[in-house]
Order: C-alpha cells, then sequence, then structure tokens
C-alpha cells in the first residue's frame, strides 16, 4: 500500500511538469538508443568479418614462398614451393585432413564474343572442401582428373554471369589464353571480400594450369586444412619443421616460406573488432551520462519548488527516509522510462541503419539488457543527491519557504 502511495504522488509530480519531465526523460532516450545502436553496429561488423574469414575457410593454413632480398632490401619472392612440398606435408605432418597445391594468375578467358581478365587458380580437388566453396551446379573435378591434366573448370557465379549470361554454363566450353576448357560446375556465391572476388576466377586443376597454361614448376600457395579440433599452431610448427629440412636451411638462416594461421588471423580481427565495439559503446555511454545529469538537475529544481510540501509531511509525521524514496523513486522513474523508449528507438536505428546502408548491424539481447541496467544506474546515481538534499531539510525551514 504504502509503495502504491509513493508510485502515485510520483507519476502526479511528472504529469503536473510534462515539458519539464519529458527533456529530463530524453537525455536518457537519446543515451540509451546511442548504446544500443552503436553496439548493434560494432556486433554487426565483428560478425561480417568473422563470416567473411570462416568463408574462406576454416582449420587452414596457407603456406605461400617468403621475401627474397639482402640486408633489408627485398628483391621479391622465392620460387621455392614444389608439388613435393605439398605431398610431403600430407603423408608426414600429422593431423593434416586436406592439402591442395594452388597455382594462380591472370588470364583472358573467352566465350563466343564475350570475354574477360579473370583470375586463374589451379588446385586439387581437395581445394573445394578447404576452402568452403560449395559447388551450386555441376561438380567439382575429381582426383582422377588432376592427374591426367583434364582440361575441366569450374567457375565463380560472377565469371559465370560475365561470359554466359543466361546460357546455361554446364558442359559449356571456355577458352582460357585459347585453350578450350569444359565447364563442368559452378560454385556458390560468397560475395567480394574487397582484396579478392572468390566468384569472379575460374578454377581448374593444378597439374594443367602448370604446364598447359601457365609453363610453371612451382607453386603460388599450398592450402593445408587441419582436422576439426586439432591444435593448429602444434601443425604450423610441423609443417615448419618439415620444410626447413626440405629446403636445406640453416638454424641461422630465415624462413623462405611463410605460413598464415587462419585461427590467428581472426582471433586478431575479432579482438580488433570487439576493441571498436567497445568504443562506440563507450561513445554512446557519454550520452547517457549527459542525460542523468540533466536528471539530477531537474530533481533539484523539482526539490526547491517543493520545498513547502517536503516541510508539511515531515510536520505530519513523515521521516527522512520516506521523502529519501519518494524523490528518488522519481529519479528512477524517469531514467527507466526513457531507457525503455530508447530502447524502442536504438533497435529501429540499428534496423534503418541495416536496412539503408552497406553496415551489417546485429542487435545482441545482452547489449540490450547493459543499457538498460546502465539506465537504471544512471537513475540511482544522479537521483540520490536531489532525494537526500530533500531528505535532510529542516522542517521549521522548509515551512517557512516561500
Amino acid at each position: 500500500m504504502y509503495l502504491v502511495i509513493i508510485i502515485k504522488v510520483a507519476l502526479k509530480s511528472l504529469y503536473a511538469n510534462k515539458l519539464r519531465s519529458f527533456l529530463a526523460v530524453l537525455g536518457v532516450i537519446i543515451g540509451v538508443g546511442a548504446v544500443i545502436a552503436m553496439l548493434s553496429i560494432g556486433a554487426g561488423a565483428r560478425q561480417d568479418v568473422v563470416g567473411r574469414l570462416q568463408s574462406l575457410g576454416t582449420d587452414l593454413l596457407m603456406i605461400r614462398p617468403g621475401q627474397r632480398g639482402f640486408g633489408g632490401v627485398m628483391t621479391g619472392t622465392h620460387q621455392n614451393l614444389k608439388k613435393e612440398d605439398a605431398e610431403a606435408i600430407l603423408k608426414d605432418v600429422p593431423n593434416v585432413l586436406a592439402v591442395s597445391p594452388v597455382v594462380q594468375n591472370k588470364a583472358q578467358v573467352k566465350y563466343y564474343e564475350r570475354n574477360s581478365a579473370v583470375t586463374v587458380l589451379g588446385a586439387a580437388g581437395t581445394y573445394f572442401s578447404a576452402r568452403n566453396f560449395e559447388i551450386e551446379r555441376g561438380r567439382g573435378f575429381t582426383d582422377g582428373e588432376v592427374e591426367g591434366m583434364a582440361r575441366v573448370a569450374v567457375i565463380g557465379p560472377t565469371t559465370c554471369e560475365n561470359l554466359m549470361g543466361q546460357d546455361d554454363p554446364v558442359n559449356a566450353v571456355i577458352k582460357v589464353k585459347g585453350i578450350n576448357f569444359k565447364v563442368i560446375g559452378v560454385t556458390k556465391s560468397k560475395g567480394d571480400q574487397g582484396w579478392f572476388n572468390p566468384d569472379d576466377q575460374v578454377i581448374v586443376p593444378y597439374t594443367t594450369a602448370m604446364r598447359q597454361l601457365f609453363g610453371m614448376d612451382r607453386l603460388s600457395e599450398i592450402d593445408v586444412q587441419g582436422r576439426p579440433g586439432a591444435d593448429l599452431t602444434a601443425i604450423q610448427d610441423d609443417i615448419t619443421s618439415l620444410l626447413r629440412q626440405r629446403h636445406r636451411l640453416q638454424e641461422d638462416t630465415d624462413n623462405d616460406f611463410n605460413i598464415g594461421n587462419q585461427a590467428e588471423i581472426l582471433a586478431t580481427l575479432s579482438s580488433v573488432t570487439r576493441a571498436l565495439t567497445i568504443l562506440l559503446g563507450s561513445i554512446g555511454s557519454i550520452s547517457l551520462i549527459v542525460g542523468g545529469i540533466g536528471i539530477m538537475n531537474i530533481m533539484l529544481v523539482t526539490v526547491t519548488e517543493r520545498t513547502r510540501e517536503i516541510g508539511v509531511r515531515k510536520a505530519i509525521g513523515a521521516k527522512d527516509r520516506d521523502i529519501l524514496r519518494q524523490f528518488l523513486f522519481e529519479a528512477i522513474f524517469m531514467s527507466c522510462l526513457g531507457g525503455l523508449i530508447g530502447v524502442g528507438m536504438g533497435i529501429s536505428v540499428a534496423k534503418l541503419i541495416g536496412a539503408a546502408t552497406q553496415f551489417t548491424t546485429s542487435i545482441q539481447p545482452q547489449s540490450v539488457l547493459m543499457a538498460m541496467s546502465f539506465a537504471a544506474a544512471v537513475g540511482i546515481f544522479f537521483g540520490y543527491y536531489p532525494a537526500r538534499r530533500a531528505a535532510r531539510l529542516n522542517p521549521i525551514d522548509a515551512l517557512r519557504y516561500e
């Protein structure tokens, strides 16, 4: 019953000064909305980065030739990765699920009167699973086609659209550097990665690419897929030891190859985007603190205006804690009301940003809960001083106040 009376008195007081109460609540609304919108942008950016990296392959190590030079001056890259290196890794390194030799270069691809300069990539059949490629139409090439240097190709959806339009690509014949290749499959779209577009490329057996297209006897890259749950760092160390031995490097000689660890790259970028999320949330929190200061200011004005009322209530038996609860509840009520409205505004703004821009937004339940908790904490923190000031008023002085 006592709580109901406190609520009624608080609502009556706030309703009596509607505009002033709204302006006090507005700061909290903007603050909570800003926190939720900022955190949703940060969470969306993190999901986008993680998704893009995972689309390039999971449990993946990428071995590339190292830089060549002397005295800090780099003159090029080593041409030292061989097919035999890939075979040795698959045979001798534990917990390796699949290995794919890779060669790549730009080439002119033609289909009847249409042509396009795209990335032509030579790989093994295991490349598709290691790099998380799905075949949308047709099939990938087999080990037999790789060993037999078959002239077959799997193309990306962008390449397919640019060259063939509405024509059925499967079993169509395209020319790569003037050599006929039979299209046996089309990959599922992954989206442009910015620095590389996996949807705009032609993938052929690496043996065919090395011997018939590019005249290469060295590999551009070796992709190594670890078994699920395996320690990629341990696999990386084993590969490093094996390749140093195969390349006959002395102990004081630097590696003539580089190994990229997809898990390490993912962890690094996740930490960067997490820091970005915290930064954005902190910026939004400043608005919420400003809103709390506005509530404190309004409550101080309210205490001054209601000094005689406080004196009357104390004169008829109200205790200090009763006055404290009354004014503290009013501050918390304004803060929580602003928080609820701010949640709705923040979610709406986040969805609007996701729909109207290229930013990916993700509304996390924990961010909503955190923003609401912070709003309630702001109400308590900034409402306590005015409430305490009201509770400590001398009833005689309060009754004489004009």
